[in-house]
């Protein structure tokens, strides 16, 4: 898989997985929205560990081309955003993550990778 994504992408997956997060599933919006061009979405299983994997997103793009613009939620740790301008990161508790399936909702969007745990 290393192959067919893109620096950014591969960053941000690697962050997750160092977390341990879980099904992650990276969504391709390009003929979609202008809002972004990638959605990536991931599980935490605790609040500590969502707030975990956005600090190591964090962390892993801090001084590159791929800084974090924008962050919410991560008080709450129920759903992280980050937005990196070509990709915008949800970080959900699993529970959240069932409850607003956005899976569902983007069901007609290409899936470029999805990983589970």
């Amino acid at each position: 898989m290393r192959d067919s994504l893109s620096k950014l992408q591969q960053l941000v997956v690697d962050a997750t997985t160092e977390k341990k997060a879980s099904n992650i599933i990276l969504l391709d919006l390009r003929n979609r929205t202008d809002l972004t061009d990638y959605f990536l979405i991931c599980s935490g299983n605790s609040k500590v560990q969502v707030q975990a994997i956005a600090d190591n997103i964090h962390l892993k793009t801090s001084g590159t081309p791929y800084e974090v613009t924008a962050q919410e939620g991560y008080q709450q740790g129920n759903w992280v955003i980050l937005d990196l301008g070509d990709m915008i990161v949800h970080i959900f508790l699993q529970e959240v993550r069932t409850h607003f399936d956005l899976e569902r909702l983007w069901g007609d969007v290409p899936v470029i990778a999805a990983m589970s745990d």
